[in-house]
């Protein structure tokens, strides 16, 4: 029995998935399937109830889980505190974030990094919000980030910074002709907003609640960059955060005005899953989106 095999049966136990756990691993789903075989085999016993329609461990598959869970989680601690007594940052950062994170805040980071510790990989998924989450808990990646982190009892959240979020208009708009406005300039006016059940929407939908600000909402988006498309036909105006509309503003596509009041800044974190054990290069990774690094 080795440690590969324990880490892809907690992978499958936790993920629930036959494909998830090979993916995560790097391994066929065949080779799940026959290294589950050897584990029962070896425990002579049971552990996965097999459906189509329902996944289960058995009584003996959550014991063995529980406890490959512990065994892990040492190899780990030892592997990468040898690699720390060596001084080694390689290997692989996994993460999964928010298309307006990955697209827009991320890649300075990732350019000073790669930089830094150029025998270290960061594979970066782009999902949506529910996505990342998910991506977390199933341990398919190291980290997540998003925008308004929601709190989990299995996660841990670590603030970033935040963001200030603007107003963006088509440059003909005659909000385009005002640096600053209020946010009850926006009442009755056209919006190109974000899907309801994202995190930044009900933010927005909040903070114009308590400002009695209504819009009227012509379309609505799972990403920025439709957002921003739509307001460059000038379909409506926006309110998005300011890191995500400088190439826009610059080729004036897009106009950013600043609001006066109620002023609004999107928090950005890291999500990892709880007692999670980190290699050095996410150490280090961590560390570095702490800090200010300025866009390139």
């Amino acid at each position: 029995m080795q440690i590969e095999s324990l880490k892809v049966f907690c992978d499958l136990a936790e993920t629930q998935s036959f494909t998830k756990a090979a993916q995560i691993n790097g391994v066929t789903q065949s080779a799940v399937s026959q290294q589950i075989s050897s584990l029962e085999r070896q425990f002579k016993s049971l552990l996965i109830e097999r459906s189509k329609k329902k996944f289960r461990l058995t009584r003996e598959g959550e014991v063995l889980y529980e406890y490959s869970k512990q065994i892990i989680a040492t190899y780990e601690a030892l592997h990468h505190r040898l690699q720390e007594l060596k001084d080694i940052i390689s290997g692989t950062v996994r993460v999964s974030t928010i298309y307006s994170i990955g697209l827009h805040d991320l890649p300075p980071y990732i350019k000073q990094f790669m930089k830094t510790y150029p025998t270290v990989t960061v594979q970066v998924e782009y999902r949506h919000a529910d996505q990342v989450y998910e991506d977390v808990l199933g341990n398919v990646v190291d980290m997540g980030l998003v925008a308004y982190p929601t709190k989990d009892s299995k996660l841990e959240i670590i603030p970033l910074r935040k963001t200030p979020m603007v107003v963006i208009c088509h440059p003909e708009h005659p909000l385009a002709k005002v640096r600053n406005v209020k946010l009850k300039a926006l009442n009755g006016e056209k919006f190109v907003g974000f899907r309801p059940d994202i995190p930044t929407r009900k933010a927005l939908d909040r903070v114009m609640r308590e400002h009695g600000v209504t819009v009227q909402y012509v379309m609505e988006f799972d990403n920025i960059e439709t957002v921003k498309r739509a307001v460059e036909i000038g379909a409506g105006v926006s309110i998005v955060p300011q890191s995500t509309v400088t190439q826009e503003v610059t080729n004036r596509t897009l106009v950013a005005v600043t609001l006066e009041d109620g002023k609004i800044e999107r928090p950005m974190a890291a999500v990892l899953k709880k007692n999670k054990v980190l290699s050095p290069a996410m150490k280090h990774f961590l560390a570095l989106l702490k800090e200010e690094v300025p866009a390139s």
